[in-house]
């Protein structure tokens, strides 16, 4: 018995500390993108880290949620089903699963979102805008919806319905984006809706509602697409760019009320024809934008002046743009994977006031693969070549620490997960376990 404050003492004085944290959602425990866990290796094998167990996928670009040793995802069976299922962390065996029918095929097929838990709830919302709540202790549905049909969308979008469910106090929220609705908020007991706001001006985007605080209050922000030509992500202006016509549809980037779905601010002076990432909370008002196809990033500052919300943008840049995942922040530094349809950026680091400091280019290219920040490492995917990347984060330079041949599919840009120490990544076949601690 006296063993036991001996250790305690031990491991105070040399500082060790594990945190263990759930990845609840998208983007994990801060919805960032980042975790709280310590003790994470700095060296790897020859053979890279222990791989703990694999299970077999459709294919797909969907990611794991993680509460309490069970792996949630919704997988897809092709063009006939979803299929929720509950993995065991630690042995990868499956505990129980649940399908219904959406019939369908989409622009590069499967998985889209990542399911969202709230104590004994699983929120999930298919490539077709099927949205249920799971009762994990019943392992039966409690509600389910569809947050496209029900308001009236009729051919979904050409990559699917690209929702990740975001959980608000006693709220569900989701992008409709029909022509009837642009963001819905369900109770998420009932699956009843509390309000519904108009229809978004823009254009349907891949993007997911985020929740921000701004002078001490939180409001949704969603971004729109545009059919216009970007030049530098900016909007064309008056008349139109030399040689077109001014028909074009503008993008925006909205905050709204988290009470009633109003608007209480816009900006357009970032263009995005994808729009898949939301904006990343700086603090200080301050939200960065980040996108593909020659649209760059913003920053902008939102601030309350009397009753109103003003806009500043305080600058743009075509120096980094990450495509699919949002960017982490880092000692005052975005990382971001900014290889997108039209460029070859690879991992690039800029400042916060938009200096750019280094981008790997082709080696390594870095293709919309996952990445997360933890314990001063950021784990990254290359979704080209399914290599798994250790690396130090240093505004210096791209510093790999180890690296390893793990995924055997392209296209392995689904978001990562981390819990006990264990790394969920996946390709289009298989989901595999980490043990990167």
């Amino acid at each position: 018995m006296k063993r036991y404050p001996f250790l305690i003492m031990l491991i105070t004085i040399l500082g060790v500390s594990i945190v263990n944290a759930d990845w609840l959602q998208y983007l994990g425990p801060n919805k960032n993108a980042t975790s709280d866990e310590k003790g994470l290796l700095r060296l790897w094998p020859s053979d890279g880290p222990k791989v703990l167990w694999i299970l077999d996928l459709g294919p797909g670009y969907g990611g794991a949620a993680v509460s309490e040793g069970k792996v949630y995802l919704l997988d897809r069976i092709y063009g006939k089903q979803d299929l929720f299922r509950c993995i065991d962390l630690n042995s990868g065996k499956e505990l129980w699963s649940f399908a219904y029918d959406a019939k369908g095929r989409l622009s590069h097929q499967g998985s889209r979102s990542t399911p969202a838990i709230d104590g004994n709830y699983i929120y999930t919302c298919g490539s077709f805008g099927d949205v249920y709540c799971f009762d994990g202790r019943t392992r039966k549905p409690v509600w389910n919806k569809n947050v496209w049909k029900d308001f009236g969308g009729r051919t979904v979008p050409g990559w699917g319905i690209c929702q990740n469910p975001l959980i608000y106090k006693d709220l569900l929220i989701l992008a409709s984006q029909t022509d009837r609705a642009g963001i819905v908020a369900y109770d998420k007991t009932n699956g009843r809706i509390r309000w519904v706001s108009e229809a978004l001006p823009g254009l349907v985007s891949y993007v997911t509602p985020v929740v921000v605080n701004i002078d001490g209050q939180d409001q949704i922000v969603m971004i729109r697409a545009t059919d216009r030509r970007e030049r530098g992500g900016r909007s064309a202006p008056a008349g139109g760019w030399e040689g077109e016509t001014d028909d074009g549809v503008d993008g925006v980037i909205l905050g709204m009320s988290i009470e009633d779905g109003g608007t209480l601010w816009t900006y357009k002076g970032w263009q995005c024809r994808i729009p898949i990432t939301n904006v990343t909370a700086v603090g200080d008002g301050r939200l960065f934008i980040s996108g593909g196809y020659m649209a760059g990033s913003a920053m902008i500052k939102v601030k309350k002046d009397d009753s109103r919300y003003v806009v500043d943008e305080l600058y743009t840049t075509q120096d980094f743009g990450s495509h699919v995942h949002p960017p982490v922040i880092y000692k005052g530094h975005f990382y971001g994977h900014c290889t997108t349809n039209t460029r070859n950026d690879g991992m690039s680091c800029m400042s916060i006031d938009g200096k750019l400091k280094w981008k790997t280019g082709r080696a390594p290219v870095f293709d919309k693969g996952g990445f997360i920040l933890v314990d001063d490492l950021i784990l990254s995917v290359d979704g080209v070549d399914g290599i798994l990347y250790l690396i130090e984060p240093n505004s210096q330079g791209f510093k790999k620490l180890a690296s390893v041949d793990l995924l055997d599919t392209r296209e392995c840009w689904g978001p990562l997960a981390l819990s006990d120490g264990k790394l969920l990544i996946r390709d289009q076949e298989q989901m595999k376990c980490v043990a990167v601690r």
